[in-house]
């Protein structure tokens, strides 16, 4: 399988409107950093992993033509309000893109998107919609998605739980503030971890700064372990320079065979 770092960034991207830090103004493109967003390629198709605002450009920007199911971790605004480009792709396929989301927000997004679930609106003649069959998990349930096993791992994120996903070696965490026992055990023998960082030093409430990514990567033992969700206090060469070895900063197009 193949994995691309679409967006890397935190809500507010990078750079930051009205900033002129010195990673704000960088001249490395790997320190623009756009919404949370990835893609997964595997052998009976592509999944994308939640739809963050700037989904369009990313898709354009990392030449995807197709996407065959999207996995949604949680219903914050930098990861789920770019829904409507995905009518590029139910337009041109003429069939609905499976979502998988977690059952809890199963309503939220029934009622958020209403145009789009609603099967009693219909656009006018002429024009389109996103045709998006919602497919609801618990977070113990296993869920077969274009042929491999997808395992939820859920993770607290403040008041509410995110879930990221384990399928083969791959294991897939945003917005975490701990990796609680359950997590753990799934992600054990994962070759490929990727977790959330917002910067080195203070704690958030909700996110892990470096240091405590660093740390539950430690807890779960992956050869390769790559950051995410990277705000702009932080830049993509000083993370190089401070990282442990078996750790490095993603950034928006990066593609990872796994």
């Amino acid at each position: 399988m193949r994995l691309t770092f679409l967006g890397t960034g935190t809500s507010f991207g990078v750079p930051v409107v009205g900033c002129d830090c010195d990673v704000c103004t960088s001249d490395d493109i790997r320190d623009k950093r756009t919404r949370h967003g990835a893609l997964l390629e595997l052998d009976e198709g592509t999944l994308l992993v939640d739809t963050p605002p700037e989904l369009r450009l990313q898709l354009l920007a990392a030449g995807v033509g197709n996407v065959d199911a999207v996995w949604y971790t949680h219903p914050h605004a930098d990861h789920v309000h770019g829904i409507d480009d995905l009518r590029a792709f139910t337009a041109r396929q003429r069939r609905d893109i499976p979502a998988f989301v977690p059952k809890e927000y199963d309503d939220l997004f029934r009622t958020r998107f209403s145009y789009i679930f609603d099967d009693t609106f219909q656009p006018p003649e002429g024009t389109t919609k996103p045709c998006i069959c919602l497919k609801p998990f618990g977070p113990d349930e296993a869920t077969t998605i274009l042929g491999h096993r997808f395992e939820p791992v859920v993770v607290p994120h403040g008041p509410i739980d995110v879930y990221g996903f384990r399928v083969g070696p791959l294991g897939y965490v945003t917005d975490a503030k701990e990796l609680p026992a359950a997590a753990l055990e799934t992600l054990k023998g994962v070759n490929v971890l990727v977790l959330n960082a917002l910067w080195f030093g203070k704690p958030h409430p909700t996110h892990f700064n470096v240091e405590e990514a660093v740390e539950a990567a430690k807890r779960v033992g992956a050869e390769h372990n790559y950051l995410i969700h990277l705000t702009h206090r932080v830049g993509h060469q000083e993370l190089l320079d401070r990282l442990p070895e078996n750790v490095s900063p993603a950034y928006d197009g990066l593609s990872i065979e796994i």
